[in-house]
């Protein structure tokens, strides 16, 4: 599985974006909450989740989207089960280190 992966350099902190790529451009709905998940955001480099999940490491800040990276992120300890909720059936999270 490929991911989209956006790296935000701001300062001392990085943002990581990253997504399943079938997902990238897709709107879940979630009662009347739309989640989009913009290119604009989530659009980057094309790469495995293993690649994505080594940026993630080294983020300050995580959002991912997707059953892979999510999946990954929480075989690679992440993040706890408990963090991810489900937007019309697809898996989110965050991570905000401080």
């Amino acid at each position: 599985m490929k991911v989209s992966v956006n790296v935000i350099k701001q300062g001392e902190h990085t943002l990581v974006a990253a997504c399943d790529l079938n997902l990238l451009g897709k709107t879940l709905k979630f009662g009347e909450i739309n989640f989009e998940i913009h290119r604009g955001f989530y659009g980057g480099s094309i790469v495995s989740v293993d690649e994505a999940v080594n940026l993630m490491k080294h983020g300050t800040a995580v959002n991912m989207v997707g059953s892979a990276i999510v999946k990954k992120a929480l075989e690679e300890g992440l993040i706890h089960p408990r963090a991810i909720l489900n937007i019309s059936g697809v898996p989110h999270a965050q991570i905000v280190k401080v």
